[in-house]
């Protein structure tokens, strides 16, 4: 399975990561501050102790994606190459992906008559003809390399074994909610940069699944109490009006 490894420390914040991501996928040009539906990643700025820090924003792709396990169509889907990808025309637009997914990514074209939710595709055609994600490719200094997933983790856990001071002792994305295909090193705080920190290492639908497959034994329970109630109702119907007859005889 595939990956992308985004090291902060080397991001000097040319924006070739997104602008190679534009060209790959026939995106306008756009000053947005963050992802929207016509840009699918984004060199942020984060100002720690006085420095300013250079990181993305993009799709994550889950290893076990929560958007993935509440589209009620398989609109999207979890591929063998780590990519999460999106089929336009299985879409209901209920956009319970967006509320899903614990990163926020997902955008949905409000704009549009036919709108379609829109994200990062990982590149999917590039990594079936075997060639690295657009952005990996644009990168000048390194901050952005592709490779297969378990590769990526032993270069990552190098470099903080190497350099212990230089880097926050943590791989962003390699547990996180299950896991996910895109991973980070930094040297700040990944809080800094608005990535959420209170996610389980659990996938999200695994969490999901414990809730739901607790819901078939409560229902049992409610509605065989519903029904001794509704048998206990009708005996006293059935109790007071015999007893009006047994009174009028």
């Amino acid at each position: 399975m595939r990956g992308l490894l985004i090291d902060t420390t080397k991001c000097i914040g040319c924006g070739a990561c997104a602008a190679g991501c534009r060209e790959q996928n026939g995106l306008p040009e756009t000053d947005a501050p963050d992802l929207n539906d016509r840009q699918f990643t984004v060199v942020k700025k984060a100002t720690v102790g006085g420095t300013e820090v250079n990181y993305r924003r993009l799709c994550m792709h889950c290893q076990e994606p929560a958007c993935v396990s509440v589209c009620p169509v398989g609109a999207l889907q979890k591929t063998a190459t780590g990519a999460v990808t999106y089929e336009a025309d299985k879409c209901l637009g209920c956009r319970y992906c967006m509320q899903a997914c614990p990163h926020g990514i997902p955008r949905y074209e409000w704009s549009s008559l036919n709108p379609r939710v829109r994200k990062c595709n990982f590149c999917v055609t590039r990594l079936e003809q075997g060639k690295p994600n657009a952005c990996a490719e644009a990168c000048p200094t390194g901050a952005t390399i592709a490779g297969e997933r378990d590769d990526l983790l032993k270069d990552a856990r190098a470099r903080l074994a190497q350099n212990p001071t230089s880097y926050v002792q943590h791989i962003y994305g390699e547990n996180e909610a299950g896991g996910a295909s895109v991973m980070f090193l930094s040297a700040v705080p990944f809080e800094s940069f608005g990535f959420p920190m209170n996610l389980p290492n659990d996938p999200l639908p695994i969490l999901t699944f414990r809730v739901l497959s607790k819901i078939p034994a409560i229902v049992g329970a409610g509605s065989v109490t519903l029904s001794a109630l509704w048998w206990l109702t009708k005996r006293k119907q059935a109790v007071a009006k015999a007893e009006q007859v047994e009174v009028q005889s």
